[in-house]
């Protein structure tokens, strides 16, 4: 028997649309990455048009937990060329959008045990701006060369295998 034909609005009901803003290709070398979160951000009107024109650099960001809220600090967008008057700053702290229950487990992991919170990367999902975090801890000197050596030898057998 042959399965009825979807129509094509449920189809897109069902699917989530991602676009890719901008990554921390960093922070999985200097981190060993624990957990990760995805968060909404607290954006005004021309944050979202420079995002949206990809105008965004996660890699200096962290997040912190302050009174019971998470924000995202460092976290550089530029500013909209046609803002205007009302265009925003583009290195201002961003409140994120999590649980109440997420943010009691950062809290602990971030104030107890020293872990760091850091933004991976930034999307829009379905037309809302998220960020998807990470709980990590800092590697030392030795682990990156550890990450290093590893790569370096993955690459070699990849290039043996493709002769």
């Amino acid at each position: 028997m042959a399965k009825p034909a979807k129509s094509p609005a449920k189809e897109k009901a069902t699917e989530t649309e991602i676009q890719s803003i901008a990554r921390n290709k960093r922070a999985r070398f200097d981190y060993h990455i624990l957990d990760t979160w995805e968060a909404g951000l607290v954006l005004v009107g021309t944050e979202v048009k420079s995002l949206r024109d990809g105008r965004a650099n996660i890699t200096d960001a962290y997040g912190i937990i302050k009174d019971g809220e998470a924000y995202l600090l460092n976290l550089h967008i530029s500013a909209y060329e046609r803002g205007g008057y009302s265009n925003h700053e583009p290195d201002r702290t961003r409140k994120l959008l999590l649980h109440r229950k997420e943010i009691r487990r950062l809290i602990g992991a971030v104030e107890r045990e020293g872990l760091t919170l850091i933004p991976l990367e930034l999307y829009f999902k379905n037309g809302v701006a998220k960020v998807t975090l990470a709980l990590g801890k800092g590697k030392q000197l030795h682990d990156k060369r550890d990450t290093e050596r590893t790569r370096d030898a993955e690459r070699d057998m990849a290039r043996v295998r493709s002769r």
